[in-house]
């Protein structure tokens, strides 16, 4: 079995008042405007049978409640703290500078709406949840999260494919009992077994207006060159082996002693306003090639496009590999 290696890391500048928090990584972002996503970053690697999951969360708010909802591919088999450092040693290989307790009582599920595990991470309350898109925003509304008015749709969006999602749940004051400080960052890897990868995107736009852009940057490591079908904003920058010393840093990291010991590396970044934002990023690996339908996408007369090894890809959905 071949495993899909996710690490997603968050960059976010989130407020929430009243007891209620508002979502990070995706659609629920209070209506206000308070609420905003700064940058994500992604790391998804596909190596030995299972997938790893790392999102780790950077809050600078001087709120006390305030949390996150991310689609996931599959159900995850562990949630645990996930490394350090990881997404920024990336960043240093594509831009080099010179010079653990669950909660006693899980919370009440909405209807129609499994809550699979619940673990706290630090200063974070992570929950799984499994429902549909509208099940699940029943959820986060009792939950006390700041629903934006394209939330249920956004959710319908990623349900379609994946029933699965994470909820992180922030608490300031358990944030300075740990000495924590706005800025910190706090990762969460989850283990998932998935056939079919897809990195999430369309809900970074959510809760924006429509002509804001929406910047991401996204790392793979695969065990070969990947094929890739994403919309027109995303953008391959880098696309070569992975360095001994790349892999060898990131090995170092906390609970990712799983990184091979060689690896194809891409670089990606994301640049699209938000009204043009509606795909995510599939992933082709071991001879497979990543099909319409995991990308998402609900733009008319949408085709797969023919192979490019184009650094910047044309306008549509290009596939490249």
């Amino acid at each position: 079995m071949r495993r899909m290696v996710l690490v997603l890391v968050v960059a976010l500048g989130m407020v929430a008042a009243g007891g209620t928090y508002a979502a990070a990584c995706g659609d629920l972002v209070a209506a206000n405007g308070a609420v905003h996503l700064v940058r994500t970053t992604t790391l998804a690697a596909y190596h030995d049978g299972v997938e790893h999951y790392v999102t780790s969360f950077q809050f600078e708010s001087p709120e006390q409640s305030f949390g996150s909802i991310i689609p996931l591919p599959a159900a995850p088999t562990t949630v645990e703290r996930g490394g350090s450092w990881t997404l920024q040693r990336l960043e240093r290989e594509v831009s080099p500078v010179v010079l653990d307790v669950p909660p006693d009582v899980l919370p009440a599920a909405a209807a129609n709406v499994q809550v699979l595990q619940q673990v706290q991470i630090d200063a974070l309350t992570v929950t799984v949840l499994r429902g549909g898109g509208a099940a699940v925003a029943q959820w986060a509304a009792q939950q006390g999260f700041t629903l934006t008015k394209d939330t249920p749709s956004v959710l319908d969006f990623y349900a379609r494919r994946s029933p699965y999602f994470l909820a992180a749940r922030y608490d300031a004051a358990s944030a300075v009992a740990r000495n924590l400080h706005s800025g910190d960052g706090i990762p969460v890897e989850l283990t998932i077994p998935v056939s079919r990868p897809w990195v999430p995107l369309h809900i970074l736009g959510a809760g924006k207006d429509t002509d804001e852009v929406v910047n991401a940057d996204v790392f793979l490591l695969t065990d070969g060159k990947p094929s890739l079908l994403a919309g027109a904003g995303l953008h391959l920058r880098k696309s070569e082996p992975a360095s001994t010393t790349l892999l060898d840093d990131l090995r170092g990291d906390q609970n990712m002693g799983w990184v091979p010991a060689s690896a194809y590396l891409s670089y990606l970044q994301l640049s699209e306003p938000a009204a043009h934002l509606d795909d995510d990023l599939a992933i082709g690996v071991n001879g497979h090639q990543p099909r319409l339908v995991d990308t998402g996408a609900t733009r008319r007369g949408a085709v797969d496009a023919p192979t490019l090894a184009a650094v910047s890809p044309p306008i549509g959905f290009p596939l490249f590999g």
